[in-house]
This record gives structure tokens, sequence and C-alpha cells, in this order.
């Protein structure tokens, strides 16, 4: 099968391979669904680079994450080169466009992780992605309450939000930042942000690292903005059973959302009867200046910086890398 994206022909083998076994949707399906949602697609992660999620057999079965383009890839296909924590380098996809979406779903790809930066600035990160986690006993209906807190707190600093599903339990609210600071300080106006919002709504958020810390709220986890760590992509589709996708929605959509229902073959009718929700996001890059000024506040009185993930190496003024309750029997 052979898909025209735009003026490129994208060779899409074994179209009829079934990667959702319950429904019986297969790749020519995921193909069909990211062609259908293209123009909101590339406005969210047009630019960017991307890591793919392979699942050569279908949701359900064997995956793998993949950075490195393979070397056999067509000579059309733009690559950038992208670094772990310890400065491993590779030539990660770019979503120049809609052919290099279905040269990935080709491949297996069914979700595409996203870097908070574009590929020909990779100095610059211009999103903030605020990821709530559910805690195990929180309800949908608290990371909602937990989304509209975080809401209100950036509106008051002046700051624009705009909101997605996560494709699964959580939600994802991201603000497109002025192109003026690094994954290090977006990263650290993340972690200023979680703890306002525990110190204002301690019984609901958390911004505790330690899952022991957390209790049954919701975790703003800060560290999904840590450098070259990249969040699963607007309107990208989950390998879970249903195809749910991590959908965009608007800030009024929020009370009714019920994110199982948002699948590759429902949100296509969503898009086509009220367009794309985020398409100001692009226009109106927002100042992160009142969040690091909260950070800086936080320095001043006392407070160190949050745990980072275990892959990154030991940071400046990052207090001891263990969890409290090992702290506590190993004092060494």
């Amino acid at each position: 099968m052979i898909i025209d994206a735009a003026g490129v022909e994208v060779t899409l083998s074994n179209p009829d391979k079934v990667y959702f076994p319950k429904h019986g949707w297969t790749k020519r399906d995921v193909a069909l669904y990211y062609e259908s949602v293209a123009g909101p697609l590339l406005v969210a992660l047009g630019g960017r680079p991307l890591l793919m999620e392979r699942y050569p057999d279908g949701a359900g079965g064997k995956s793998f994450f993949q950075k490195r383009v393979p070397k056999n890839a067509p000579s059309w296909l733009e690559t950038t080169v992208v670094s772990t924590p310890n400065g491993t380098t590779s030539d990660a996809l770019v979503a120049k466009d809609l052919a290099h979406i279905l040269w990935g779903v080709n491949l297996g790809c069914i979700g595409f992780h996203v870097w908070p930066y574009q590929a020909d600035t990779p100095e610059v990160t211009d999103e903030l992605r605020i990821d709530l986690d559910p805690s195990p006993g929180v309800t949908f209906a608290n990371v909602r309450e937990a989304a509209v807190c975080t809401r209100e707190l950036l509106a008051e600093m002046g700051i624009q939000s705009y909101i997605k599903t996560s494709g699964s339990r959580g939600l994802h609210i991201y603000v497109h930042v002025e192109p003026r600071w690094d994954g290090y300080q977006v990263r650290a106006a993340a972690v200023a942000l979680a703890r306002e919002l525990e110190r204002r709504h301690a019984d609901l958020i958390t911004a505790q690292w330690w899952k022991e810390e957390r209790g049954s709220r919701v975790f703003v986890d800060f560290n999904q903005n840590a450098p070259h760590k990249t969040v699963f992509g607007a309107w990208c589709v989950r390998p879970r059973v249903g195809a749910q996708v991590s959908t965009p929605i608007s800030w009024a959509e929020l009370d009714a959302v019920e994110p199982d229902v948002l699948t590759l073959a429902t949100v296509p009718e969503l898009v086509a009867a009220h367009g794309d929700p985020w398409v100001g996001k692009p226009n109106a890059p927002q100042s992160l200046e009142p969040l690091l000024e909260m950070s800086e506040r936080d320095m001043a009185d006392g407070l160190m910086d949050a745990p980072w993930p275990p892959v990154y190496p030991k940071m400046p003024n990052e207090p001891p890398r263990v969890a409290p309750s090992r702290a506590k029997r190993d004092p060494t």
C-alpha cells in the first residue's frame, strides 16, 4: 500500500496486519488515523525530534523504544542528533511532515514520544510540560481537580496553558515558552510550580518525588521537564487495548471528558467537527519569569533542588538520591 503524503510516497508494508486485536484495527487504520489528524498533529509535533515506541507485532506484543533511525532509512527522511543524560548521541527522527510520521508507523511505531524543543534549536526548550500523575487511590475526578488548580495558578502568574489527556489515567498541561531558557531552567520552573501547588492544595497535590511520600494524591511530575526527557505526543495513539489517543481538549471540555472513549476511531470525528483546541498555542509564547522567581525564592529560603531521575548525574544542590525510609535505616 502506498500513501501519498503531500507529494511524498510512503510505502505501508503488510497494511492489514492487526495492531489492536480487540477491535481488529490494523496498521492501515493507524496510518489513516494519523493522516486524518495531520493538521493539528503537525502543529503540536512539527519540527521536533521523536522517540519511537515500536510494537512490530501490534499493541500487546513485544515492544522497544528506538531513538536511532536505521541506516537504511530513505534519503528524504530528516533526522537530528539527540543526547541521553550520559552524553550518548543518536540520529533521531524529526516530525517534519506526515510522511515522517507514516514512515514510523510502517516500522510498527504506534506512539511517538516528543522532545520539548525544535530540532533546529536544541539549546532552547520551548515547552513546559506538567504531567499530573495519579497515585494509587486517586480518581480521575481528582486529576481533573488538580488540573484546574494548576491552570488557576498559572493564570495568576499571567501564564496561558493548554491541556490534553495522557491517553491513560493522567492529564498533561502544556505551556508554550518564549525561546529564552534551556532545559535546566524549564525544569526549575516546573519544580517551583509543583511545590507551590502542594503548598496550596496539600490534600490533593504532591510534589514529592519518592512514592512512599506521596500518599493518595496527584503527583506533579516535574522531572518530565528534565533535559533529554520526552513526553508522549499530542494526538498520538497509545499502545493500549482500546487504542486510546493522547488528545488535546479545551479547558471547557475538561469536566465532561472521558479519556477511554478518545480513540483512533472517535478522535478524527471530533477534529472534523470542532477543529484543534490548541490552535492558538504556537502563536502565544509565555514567560517563565514568575516561576523562575518563585524558584529563586525557594532556594533563598533554604530549599534544595528536587531529586533527579537515577539515570542523570548528580546535580548541584540536589538532596541525597535515596528514599527517606532507606536513609533512616542507613544513615551513612
